[in-house]
C-alpha cells in the first residue's frame, strides 16, 4: 500500500463525538510514551501529523487521521502514565473503553509494546481485556533499534512465553522502529489486505 494522503479530521474528547462511521478505523494504543505517535507517522510518511512529546501523556484525546480517503487511522491516549491523576486514569480508561466497545467501524487495534521492557503487568491486563471483550488485535513491539539483536531476541521470547501461558492460539506481532521504518511495509500490508477482505 502507497499512502497518498493523510489528513488530521478531529480529535474527539467522547467517544459519542467522533466522526461519521463512514469508513474502517485502525486504532493505535499503549502505555504513554510507548512510541504510537512515532509509529503513526512512520506510516502516513509525515513526522508532524501526530504530535509526539518526550513527556508521557501527551495525547488525551480521540484523534482521527484520514488516509487515503479511505480508511482512518485512529490515535488513542495512552494508558498507564503515573504522573496522571487517579481522576485523570479513570477518564482515560473510561474514553478508550467506550471507543473499543461500541465503534462500529473499528476494524483492529493495534497495541504497542515497548521492546526494551520485560512483560509489564498493565500491558498484559489489557492484552487480557482485548482477548476476554474479543477485540481484534495485533501486537507492536517498538524501539527495536534501540536494543542489540540478542537483547530484542531475549524480551521478545519472554514475552511470547508470557503469553503464550494465557493464550491458545498467539496474537500477530510485528516488530517496529521508528528511526529504521521498520515493520512500515508489514503494518500497511496488514491493513490493505484487510480492507481488501471487509
Amino acid at each position: 500500500m502507497i499512502i497518498k494522503s493523510a489528513e488530521f479530521v478531529k480529535s474527539s474528547a467522547r467517544a459519542d463525538q467522533c466522526p461519521p462511521p463512514d469508513f474502517p478505523e485502525y486504532a493505535f494504543i499503549g502505555r504513554s510514551n510507548v512510541g504510537k505517535s512515532s509509529v503513526i507517522n512512520m506510516l502516513a510518511g509525515n513526522r508532524k501529523l501526530a504530535k509526539t512529546s518526550s513527556t508521557p501523556g501527551k495525547t488525551r484525546l480521540i484523534n482521527h487521521f484520514l488516509i487515503n480517503n479511505k480508511w482512518y487511522l485512529v490515535d488513542l491516549p495512552g494508558f498507564g502514565y503515573a504522573k496522571a491523576s487517579k481522576t485523570l486514569r479513570k477518564d482515560f480508561s473510561i474514553l478508550i473503553s467506550k471507543y473499543i466497545e461500541n465503534r462500529q467501524t473499528l476494524v483492529c487495534l493495534f497495541m504497542l509494546v515497548d521492546s526494551r521492557h520485560p512483560p509489564l503487568d498493565s500491558d498484559l491486563a489489557f492484552i487480557r481485556w482485548l482477548g476476554e471483550n474479543q477485540v481484534p488485535f495485533v501486537l507492536l513491539f517498538t524501539k527495536c533499534d534501540k536494543l542489540s539483536s540478542g537483547k530484542l531476541d531475549k524480551n521478545l521470547s519472554l514475552y511470547l512465553k508470557t503469553l503464550r501461558a494465557e493464550w491458545e492460539t498467539m496474537p500477530e506481532y510485528i516488530l517496529t522502529s521508528a528511526v529504521k521504518q521498520t515493520g512500515k511495509e508489514e503494518i500497511l500490508s496488514f491493513i490493505d489486505e484487510t480492507n481488501a477482505n471487509l
